[in-house]
């Protein structure tokens, strides 16, 4: 049996047995509709298709002190489906599992522009901005698109197959490839300047590229640096297993989740280099990357829920047996989207679960790390922005 498979299995044996332990640092979800005070929730009913009712009602928001910013429905088809959210910048970028994309102002929730961005069925690697452009590998075509338009700028037929997204600064774009080299292109012509191996032969799995460094991870558990410009490494640091996902930079630290169960933080001290300032173990095998904000680190594990840990000093917070992932994070609190389609507060003063919001029409979410916005969605494309109510 596939560890995908059983970790499905045991999260809805998990549903069945769902219990409320308030006084601790590790909680578990109270039963579906119910505040941890023991109050009933009025449980959410099918939305109207025309969008007469908000994805959550106001009744449930006014009582986790919430309210509704905006909402929308996404133009895409009805035979599409809403697959990713991706908040980047000032936008949100939605993206349909026919790869139909559409741009919201994510402060008003206005529609800037909506467009084909490939055929139904290419791989769509990545969306990151660089400056005023969207970078992403389509197919297997490394391209650069307008954020206004979506309009493809440039673009670059590739020899090999992907792994990661791409990332790029002021003078080259680094990509890797299933040969297991990262190629690195200049960034005018697309003509490849050189290439990058490790002496494992590893797959590059994660790359992250400044002007003075290029930091990548690997599936042998290598995180190492090198020149921007040239294949001369500046530092090594070795885990015992492959790196989870893609590394989080957050200024000068990077963060990510190995898969010896241990969540790391190094700092680089200059571009030569690098200090391990903590670790941390989790209670089970890692495939995700963390979610790194102001004050807190927050890694699912399968089977465990999500834990926070302190980002200064790696030290445990609280978990939550249900969480799957962060919503938001406001100031002492995180809101957190649950495995039984609830919204959960979290102190992270306490470590108490403060209450929880029934999300029952809520299929889609964006992770935001940068405030306390909380961008929620349907698979049919309607979305909303909450935010807190102070």
């Amino acid at each position: 049996m596939s560890r995908t498979l059983q970790c499905r299995l045991i999260l809805v044996v998990g549903f069945l047995a769902l219990c409320v332990t308030t006084g601790c640092a590790v909680v578990k979800l109270p039963l579906w509709g119910k505040k941890a005070g023991g109050e009933t929730e009025t449980p959410a009913t099918t939305r109207a298709d025309d969008g007469s009712r908000p994805l959550v009602s106001p009744e449930l928001l006014r009582s986790a002190k919430l309210k509704t910013v905006w909402q929308n429905k996404l133009p895409i088809r009805e035979t599409e489906n809403l697959d990713q959210l991706f908040i980047i910048g000032n936008r949100i970028y939605a993206l349909s599992d026919h790869n139909y994309m559409v741009c919201l102002d994510r402060v008003k929730g206005n529609v800037i522009f909506s467009s084909p961005v490939a055929p139904a069925g290419f791989p769509v690697v990545g969306l990151e901005l660089y400056r005023n452009e969207l970078i992403s590998i389509i197919g297997n075509k490394l391209v650069e698109i307008d954020p206004n338009t979506a309009i493809v700028n440039k673009a670059k037929y590739l020899e090999f197959s992907v792994v990661c997204p791409a990332a790029r600064n002021s003078s080259y774009f680094y990509v890797s490839g299933v040969d297991r080299r990262l190629h690195v292109l200049h960034a005018e012509n697309y003509v490849q300047v050189f290439q990058v191996a490790t002496q494992n032969e590893s797959m590059i799995t994660s790359i992250i590229a400044d002007e003075r460094f290029v930091v990548f991870g690997t599936d042998a558990g290598n995180v190492i640096s090198f020149l921007p410009d040239r294949p001369k490494q500046l530092w090594q640091f070795d885990v015992p297993d492959a790196i989870a996902g893609p590394i989080v930079r957050d200024g000068m630290s990077l963060f990510f989740a190995c898969k010896d169960t241990n969540v790391y933080r190094l700092d680089i001290v200059d571009p030569m280099m690098v200090n391990l300032i903590w670790k941390y173990q989790m209670p089970g095998i890692l495939e995700k990357a963390p979610r790194v904000t102001p004050a807190a680190v927050y890694q699912y594990t399968c089977n465990e829920g999500l834990t926070a840990i302190d980002k200064q000093s790696g030290k445990f917070m609280w978990r939550l047996s249900q969480g799957d992932d962060l919503l938001a994070e406001t100031e002492g609190k995180a809101y957190v989207i649950t495995n039984v389609r609830t919204l959960v507060a979290m102190d992270n003063t306490t470590a108490k679960l403060l209450y929880s919001v029934n999300f029952a029409d809520v299929s889609r979410y964006a992770s935001n790390t940068t405030d306390s916005k909380i961008y929620i969605a349907d698979e049919s494309g309607w979305i909303a922005c909450l935010e807190p109510v102070e």
